[in-house]
């Protein structure tokens, strides 16, 4: 049912009121839970001292949040096609607003972690509904603009989160990190339910993949826990929990490929379609481009992650200070992908993912230099500069070759895996390159040994660029963008990228 006041989905004109409410409601709900994983990093420190946590309770604050919105976002996607994408969008920003309130109101970090983890099960129900309602509301003259509206200002609300973040944990205190979420919430429910029209896929059928969405949940939340675990105390009991979670994580794998391929076989029936069809990567150039994109976003991931840590407990910067050191990444993806976007398609992508992974190289080798004393003119801004120049000659490009390169009937699928995992890879970034690095759990408190830490850290993000930009060498088909007109569905990734939300 079309709310009061709205139009029906598919009729909605960007330059009238109903157009600009819907921009307002999907533009606040997307850029909270975008907002919420910035502000976060730049509070971790903070929260350490304040709760006690150790280097393991401060990776799981953040794993735990991108564990549930990794394994849950493509189950949160075809809720939405099913369900109504207006009802299930709204039912994360009201399920995402409570959990924040009890990020809040955590009296330890047990219970921060697992409003952390709700938290994820909300963005993963809201996140993927913010584009779907501009793409179902808008009317087709309109739609490309509207995405355009959509993306810069999400841009807009990724470059205020590092400062916004710094500021309230200075002032206010890194609890209100979390309730800021609520009146922005309220906000989007209210005009959400009075301005934003409903709208569904008439063609999805079937029952859910709910034991696909479990699996694919426990491998991800076996596999974390067993590398988060190298952090902290040893002990033949600790390392049989790890050990056992780790092979449950495995096995839980292997069983969701194995069930997806079943599921997805000419023929089959009695059960829902699987919730990754496993033949999308047949396209060696979709695997290919999944394959780099594990690699960007593993070392941006794990990079972000020590590097906030890093500015304030080796370098003394404080958690405003820490907060901004990042801003000119942001502000570089806003002026800039779009432009990248529009590069790729004229001149193909493979030498322009190259030269931009290469330059990301040279921004993370450069991050070397971040340590006791460190300036952040001369050894800070050089360092994140290179590294969002080179991330917006990519990240664009990137989305756009995934897209391409997988069937067109797969098309939503194919941005639903790419941003899975984008999503996937981060989470075992944080989870594991501490570890493998020697921090353990009390490292961060000690400037001498995190930055021994960090800056092995980034030699290893460095080697997962370099390879990744060997791969786009070597492998990316350079005509893929040419192959085939690329329609709304791929104006709308590539406006996703643009807003660098993964």
């Amino acid at each position: 049912m079309t709310p009061p006041g709205t139009r029906a989905a598919g009729t909605v004109r960007l330059g009238q009121a109903s157009g600009r409410w819907v921009i307002l409601a999907t533009v606040l709900g997307s850029g909270m839970a975008m907002l919420d994983g910035t502000v976060v990093n730049v509070a971790l420190p903070t929260i350490g001292r304040d709760l006690s946590a150790s280097l393991g309770g401060l990776q799981w604050i953040v794993s735990g949040y991108t564990l549930a919105l990794a394994g849950l976002i493509l189950l949160g996607g075809s809720l939405g096609d099913r369900l109504g994408r207006r009802r299930v969008f709204l039912t994360g920003v009201a399920w995402f607003a409570l959990a924040s309130a009890a990020c809040g109101a955590a009296p330890g970090i047990a219970v921060l972690v697992a409003a952390r983890v709700l938290q994820g099960i909300g963005g993963a129900l809201l996140v993927p509904g913010s584009l779907a309602i501009i793409q179902a509301s808008f009317s087709p003259l309109d739609r490309p603009r509207a995405i355009g509206a959509w993306s810069g200002l999400g841009g807009i609300a990724a470059a205020i989160g590092p400062l916004l973040g710094g500021w309230l944990v200075v002032t206010a205190g890194w609890r209100w990190v979390f309730l800021i979420n609520l009146p922005v919430a309220a906000v989007v429910v209210a005009v959400g339910l009075t301005h934003v029209p409903e709208s569904s896929d008439d063609q999805a059928a079937g029952r859910f993949d709910v034991l696909g969405a479990a699996l694919a949940a426990l491998a991800l939340a076996g596999i974390t826990f067993a590398l988060i675990g190298g952090t902290g105390a040893g002990g033949a009991g600790g390392v049989a929990w790890r050990s056992a979670a780790g092979a449950a994580g495995a096995g839980a794998l292997v069983a969701f490929l194995v069930e997806e391929r079943r599921r997805g076989r000419p023929g089959a029936a009695g059960g829902p379609a699987p919730m990754l069809p496993l033949e999308v990567f047949a396209a060696r150039q979709f695997s290919v481009i999944n394959v780099i994109t594990f690699g960007v976003y593993g070392a941006f991931g794990g990079m972000l992650f020590l590097l906030v840590i890093q500015l304030q407990v080796s370098a003394s910067f404080s958690a405003l200070a820490a907060g901004t050191a990042l801003l000119p990444v942001t502000v570089l993806m806003l002026l800039l992908s779009s432009r990248s976007a529009a590069l790729a398609q004229r001149v193909g992508p493979r030498w322009l993912m190259t030269g931009g992974l290469g330059l990301c190289t040279a921004g993370v080798l450069a991050m070397l230099r971040v340590g006791p004393g460190a300036s952040y003119l001369a050894d800070v801004l050089p360092a994140v500069a290179s590294f969002g120049l080179g991330l917006c000659m990519v990240v664009a490009p990137l989305t756009a070759t995934v897209l391409a390169s997988a069937p067109v009937r797969h098309a939503g699928v194919a941005s639903g895996v790419n941003n899975a995992v984008a999503r996937a890879a981060g989470l075992l970034a944080v989870a594991g390159l501490p570890a493998a690095v020697g921090l353990s759990a009390a490292s961060y408190h000690s400037p001498v040994l995190l930055t021994a830490g960090f800056r092995d850290a980034m030699v290893i993000c460095a080697a997962l660029l370099a390879a990744s930009a060997v791969l786009a060498a070597a492998l990316v088909d350079n005509g893929v963008l040419h192959a085939r007109p690329q329609g709304p569905v791929a104006q709308d990734v590539t406006a996703a990228a643009v807003r660098g939300t993964r």
